[in-house]
């Protein structure tokens, strides 16, 4: 079963040109792919819930249906978390730039959107509160305002955690999709 999610759109892969893929540009995608920090606390998940439904099927077994029932909803409950968790992550449209986080996702619309930049400051490691000093791509609405600035791609997030080179092609990325429908 193909995971669109998962993977990002292979022109973001294979050149250094930052030129955005003339193809399909409505749809939402995440232009760059998932981190192995993202990539394997999801697939511990996953494991975690096999032995959970491997569980529910020894409890359905012995005849207590609605124990079963429970601990088939723990592990549908965790095969949901393991794949929001893939989900996490900012995606662009020809629409605007979204930030799908864990429990949230807010979506600004090109017109909505002031600037989107890279600045070096202090970072969350891996969405700890743990900061160390690193590089951000933010996003600051038109307007201003308060908590108008809002920091999209990190390098010490699970994406980019010992991966410079990829957080600076997603972040030239990001920007290009900016600047192009910013511009329009």
């Amino acid at each position: 079963m193909p995971l669109p999610f998962l993977t990002a759109d292979r022109a973001f892969d294979t050149t250094d040109d930052v030129s955005l893929p003339h193809h399909d540009r409505e749809s939402w995608r995440r232009p760059y792919r998932p981190g192995p920090w993202r990539v394997g606390a999801a697939a511990l998940m996953l494991l975690l819930a096999s032995f959970v439904l491997l569980a529910g099927v020894i409890i359905a077994a012995t005849g207590s249906m609605s124990s079963a029932g429970v601990v088939f909803g723990l592990a549908a409950v965790v095969i949901a978390c393991a794949l929001r968790l893939l989900r996490m992550g900012t995606w662009v449209s020809a629409h605007g730039l979204r930030q799908v986080a864990f429990f949230t996702t807010r979506t600004a619309s090109w017109p909505q959107v002031g600037s989107v930049r890279t600045v070096q400051q202090p970072v969350r490691w891996l969405g700890l509160p743990r900061t160390v000093q690193g590089q951000a791509l933010v996003l600051a609405r038109q307007g201003g305002g308060s908590g108008a600035v809002t920091p999209l791609l990190t390098t010490h997030n699970a994406d980019f955690l010992a991966r410079a080179e990829a957080f600076d092609r997603a972040a030239d990325t990001v920007e290009a999709w900016a600047d192009e429908y910013r511009r329009g």
